[in-house]
């Protein structure tokens, strides 16, 4: 499974949330089908997603690269630290919980 391309079209077919106070809204309310970080994200933010998102029994995954990197992918001009998806459109990504290493 390519991690990137299903990012991409998750970010193209579907809705994503970028950025912190958007993600941790949705993580609040169960919107969230699964939550994307990067492996720079800063840690205090890490577990205070991880927390809500652990309660609400959203699944996490840990990008391999970096903020910068994770924006890229979404085809942004910005860091991206993380990102939440509500509706995965035409991607796989939902298949990333089970190969999920940060759960």
């Amino acid at each position: 499974m390519d991690v990137q391309k299903s990012i991409r079209m998750a970010v193209d077919t579907g809705r994503v949330l970028l950025g912190k106070n958007e993600c941790m809204r949705s993580v609040r309310s169960g919107k969230s089908k699964i939550v994307l970080f990067s492996s720079n994200i800063p840690f205090d933010l890490k577990v205070a997603i991880s927390k809500h998102a652990k309660m609400g029994g959203i699944p996490m995954y840990e990008f391999a690269g970096t903020s910068k990197e994770l924006g890229s992918v979404c085809g942004k001009p910005y860091p991206v630290s993380v990102m939440s998806v509500l509706e995965e459109g035409d991607s796989d990504i939902l298949s990333l919980v089970s190969s999920n290493p940060s759960k």
